[in-house]
C-alpha cells in the first residue's frame, strides 16, 4: 500500500496551474506534475518537473484545482516553501522555482546547493 502525505510542500502560481492545466489538457491518462530534486547541475542539486501517473511510499502531495503536485520524500526537505512560476514574456519563458531553501544557485537557474 502507498502512504501518501497530502499537505503544500510547493506552491503553483496561478500562472503555473494553468500552463499545467494546458498541457495535461493533451493527455490521455491522469497524471501529476512531479517536482523533484536530483545531485547534478553546476551547484550540486538539480531541479526536475515532470507528468508522472505513479504514486510513491512517501509522497507529499498537493492540489490545485485539476491539478495535482507530486514531491517524493526524498526531495521535500529541499522543496518545502518553494514557488513554482511560469512566465511567457521576452525576456523570460518557462516555469521557474523560487526556493527559499537554496543557499546558491548557477546562472543556468537549473541547479541550486
Amino acid at each position: 500500500m502507498t502512504s501518501m502525505t497530502t499537505q503544500q510542500c510547493v506552491t503553483l502560481t496561478d500562472a503555473a496551474v494553468t500552463k499545467v492545466t494546458q498541457l495535461l489538457a493533451s493527455e490521455d491518462q491522469p497524471l501529476a506534475l512531479r517536482v523533484a530534486v536530483q545531485p547534478g547541475g553546476c551547484s550540486g542539486l538539480r531541479y526536475q518537473l515532470y507528468f508522472d501517473d505513479q504514486a510513491y511510499d512517501g509522497d507529499v502531495v498537493s492540489t490545485y484545482g485539476e491539478v495535482k503536485v507530486v514531491v517524493d520524500e526524498k526531495s521535500a526537505p529541499y522543496l518545502s516553501g518553494a514557488t513554482i512560476d511560469f512566465a511567457d514574456t521576452i525576456s523570460k519563458q518557462g516555469f521557474t522555482i523560487d526556493n527559499p531553501n537554496a543557499t546558491g544557485t548557477c546562472a543556468c537557474g537549473d541547479s541550486f546547493h
